[in-house]
């Protein structure tokens, strides 16, 4: 017995907690239901030590050295970067948001799992992170909605920021430290674009604000894409008045039905990509250490983030630029505005939402990942067996006491705990390498469903036989 409890709780980086309820019922399959009495997952929550999990002597030395370092992909270098955060112990780190007028779909989720992922681990090291994620909540797609359903965009949008809230908690996302909205952040929106103005990067026309790229010469770093093959931002249309077509808006003036704040422009609202830039810097300064978000926020929203925050500030500097990779239909992107997307909740009334998390996370964050029913399936039935077993093991500890927990464990068993916490530590560092972590799993599951069995069976063996009635 001591065995059992000694191996299974080390065996994972993750505690369970219980429902509200004592047991919950959820779909895991097209055809399986499957009751969790303990289904609130917390990933990653054990010791931050960096010592192996179970401390018994064994011969030899470690098969995997603890790693000294966690290595990120920087889309800025294009290649992977030690991680040395500005504040030694802290980090700050900005990932955009949702644009809020309708449910989010599984790209969006890809997104913040792999972001909730790096959070939990973070923090995991012993950081303390500032995590901060915002909500575009002032925008051209949702002022048409709102148009088209007769309702206030702001109150649109709000009532679908709570539906992706719900959508996270699904999926078992952390909140993050703070979620700023647009709305809310007029003032520090507009006193971003007076220092671009004052700082000569920028131009108004009727009432409209560009930024001007040609003033900055680092424009397309980030993107690897050269001035002259830049076009304008997908939100906007071309405009004549413009000095470069790649010009972008800061600041948008008033049309009619379009809500709207006051400014020294005049009457308007912000453009897109200057949201971001004001609310990152308002919760984490200009220098801060990771901003990310999906791979196609690459250019231009992140590349138009980066000219106009230098052009703000001088002393402007992100670290670490992360980006996930696209979740994919056939070969091509979801997205909305194809046409081609599945919603969280389409996808979780048929699924567990522990099934499309585990499913994101068998791929690894940068490369992309092709949506299908029968992956959807394979990431059921593995999550069904993962706590299957867990619940196995819980309904066997829970028969004994204190007193008999005491056994000493193996050393073959040792081995193999600490040869999972190996790989998890060492893959995880390794810049996030979930599908290693979860391949790893397969010994440990199996360990702890053999030595399930194996006390149940010799429950049943000394129990007393039942006579046959005569």
């Amino acid at each position: 017995m001591g065995t059992l409890l000694k191996c299974y709780k080390p065996l994972f980086l993750i505690q369970l907690s219980a429902f509200p309820n004592s047991a919950r019922t959820f779909r895991l399959g097209t055809h399986r239901f499957f009751t969790f009495r303990k289904a609130n997952i917390r990933c990653l929550s054990s010791p931050s030590s960096s010592q192996p999990l179970v401390k018994e002597k064994i011969r030899g030395k470690p098969e995997n050295p603890w790693p000294s370092e966690l290595w990120l992909h920087n889309t800025m270098s294009r290649k992977k970067e030690a991680f040395k955060p500005k504040v030694e112990g802290k980090v700050g780190m900005y990932v955009c948001g949702v644009t809020a007028y309708d449910l989010s779909h599984i790209g969006h989720a890809r997104v913040y799992v792999t972001f909730d992922v790096l959070y939990r681990y973070l923090k995991h090291l012993g950081y303390q992170v500032c995590y901060v994620r915002n909500f575009t909540d002032v925008d051209d797609k949702i002022i048409n909605r709102a148009n088209e359903l007769g309702e206030d965009p702001i109150s649109l949008s709000r009532r679908f920021c709570e539906e992706f809230n719900q959508d996270m908690s699904y999926l078992q996302c952390l909140p993050p430290s703070v979620e700023p909205r647009v709305s809310d952040h007029m003032p520090q929106i507009k006193d971003m674009i007076k220092k671009i103005i004052d700082n000569g990067y920028a131009y108004i026309v009727d009432g409209d604000v560009y930024f001007t790229v040609d003033k900055f010469p680092e424009y397309g770093r980030l993107s690897g894409r050269k001035l002259e093959d830049n076009r304008a931002g997908e939100r906007v249309a071309v405009d004549s008045r413009k000095k470069n077509p790649a010009d972008f808006a800061l600041w948008k003036s008033a049309k009619e039905g379009e809500p709207f704040w006051d400014s020294p422009w005049g009457p308007g609202r912000p453009g897109w990509h200057i949201e971001c830039s004001a609310m990152s810097a308002a919760y984490l300064g200009y220098s801060f250490d990771i901003h990310g978000g999906g791979m196609d926020l690459v250019f231009p929203h992140h590349e138009n983030e980066i000219a106009q925050s230098c052009a703000a500030c001088e002393q402007t500097n992100i670290s670490y630029w992360i980006h996930n990779g696209f979740v994919t239909i056939d070969s091509e992107k979801m997205s909305k505005s194809l046409g081609n997307f599945f919603t969280i909740r389409q996808v979780i009334d048929v699924y567990h939402p522990l099934a499309l998390r585990l499913f994101l996370l068998s791929t690894h964050y940068r490369s992309p990942v092709n949506y299908s029913d029968v992956q959807l399936e394979s990431a059921s039935d593995r999550i069904f067996y993962i706590y299957q077993t867990l619940l196995d093991c819980e309904d066997v500890l829970s028969q004994h006491d204190e007193a008999t927990r005491k056994d000493s464990i193996p050393p073959d068993t040792v081995d193999g705990i600490n040869k999972f916490h190996n790989v998890v530590v060492a893959s995880m560092s390794d810049d996030l390498r979930t599908p290693d972590v979860l391949a790893a799993l397969s010994d440990p599951l199996k360990t702890i469903n053999d030595l399930v069995h194996t006390r149940k069976g010799l429950v049943e063996g000394n129990s007393p036989k039942r006579q046959k009635p005569t």
